[in-house]
């Protein structure tokens, strides 16, 4: 989840090079691997890796249920990928060219069986919640000392709101992010497929809407680590991203990341392989790469996400493992919730509602 296009010698556009059983085309979210794993990959199995990026689900499911991807492995979070194997946009994993399976985290497996069950089509990535970034000292300027900064309060009052315009507030394009939350906010199911409590948001997102800066999921990064903006809804790791870029900076930002008392989404992003991947092997060889510890140790320490390898916890630096905010501890877990997906019918309210909400009319 996530920002930047790579720019390494290992990623190429799409396109640009004929798909050979020597090439692997991996489709991941903006900022988020340690780029030097990528290199890795290719000296370790001398397979050309074909690296592209994408910020949103929607687009990857546009690309995947249209047919045809061209891609050999790619990241769907939990609720599409639940809707794509539904779709048969997935081939089943083979299991026994996946030797690295037996590190996987059977807590976090635990959960992602609502999506997948029994691992037949994916494995876990990262994982993380959603929640609050903000900058503490323009909020605290913004709202005073009791600053609601672990509360939905923060972005759901319109009057807080309102003092919070001025320094800016960005918040996730992703309405299987923030409908969920403000059903969270009103004492709803924020997993309730029910388009009459669905509809409840409405006046909550309408009265705040006038007050938000922008929809957009990556860009809040580097404005929330650059002092841009003030406030952010958006993923744990990339928020604990802006703020280490804002320390490494050292430019008198600081930034605090809070999943909200009221309930925060647990998401899991898991990689699987197309049903009409063209070079399935490659991919299997990329997934076992992965799951290999010290690989997905690496990236969770480049990234600031947890990881679904219960084996890699060991190589996990400190400011990593030993945080809460990426790592959870178990009181923090049971005060997540998870979202399936939504029916096509309520899917098409849903649609209708977010784009109401973001053209603001």
């Amino acid at each position: 989840m996530r920002s930047l296009i790579l720019t390494t010698a290992a990623t190429l556009a799409l396109g640009t090079v004929a798909a050979s059983a020597q090439e692997v085309r991996v489709y991941n979210w903006s900022d988020y691997i340690d780029e030097d794993l990528l290199a890795k990959f290719e000296e370790e199995t001398g397979l050309d890796l074909v690296y592209d990026v994408f910020d949103s689900n929607e687009v990857l499911e546009t690309k995947m249920l249209a047919g045809g991807s061209g891609y050999d492995v790619v990241v769907p979070s939990g609720t599409f990928l639940q809707r794509q194997i539904q779709a048969g946009a997935f081939q089943k994993l083979d299991k026994e060219q996946l030797p690295n399976l037996e590190h996987m985290w059977d807590t976090i497996q635990e959960r992602t069986d609502a999506y997948d069950p029994g691992a037949e089509y994916s494995i876990n990535y990262m994982w993380g919640t959603t929640g609050l970034g903000v900058n503490v000292d323009k909020v605290t300027e913004a709202l005073g000392e009791d600053a609601p900064m672990g509360s939905l309060d923060l972005i759901f009052d319109p009057a807080n709101m309102e003092k919070l315009a001025s320094c800016g507030v960005h918040v996730l394009d992703a309405p299987t992010e923030l409908i969920p939350a403000a059903l969270a906010y009103i004492g709803e199911d924020p997993d309730s497929h029910d388009p009459d409590v669905i509809a409840k948001v409405e006046p909550v997102l309408e009265a705040v809407r006038p007050h938000i800066l922008k929809f957009h999921s990556s860009e809040y990064i580097n404005a929330l680590a650059n002092g841009d903006i003030c406030v952010a809804f958006g993923w744990s790791g990339d928020i604990l991203q802006a703020r280490d870029r804002a320390d490494e900076a050292d430019n008198g930002v600081t930034i605090a990341y809070n999943a909200p008392k009221e309930g925060a989404l647990m998401w899991f992003d898991q990689m699987a392989i197309p049903v009409d991947a063209p070079n399935p092997e490659g991919a299997h060889t990329f997934l076992n790469f992965i799951m290999d510890p010290e690989n997905i140790a690496a990236a969770s320490n480049y990234v600031y996400y947890a990881n679904g390898n219960k084996a890699s916890q060991e190589h996990l630096v400190e400011d990593v493992i030993g945080d809460p905010a990426i790592y959870p501890d178990e009181e923090t877990l049971e005060n997540l919730y998870t979202t399936t997906p939504y029916p096509a019918k309520v899917q098409r309210v849903v649609t209708r509602l977010w784009t109401k909400i973001k053209s603001g009319t």
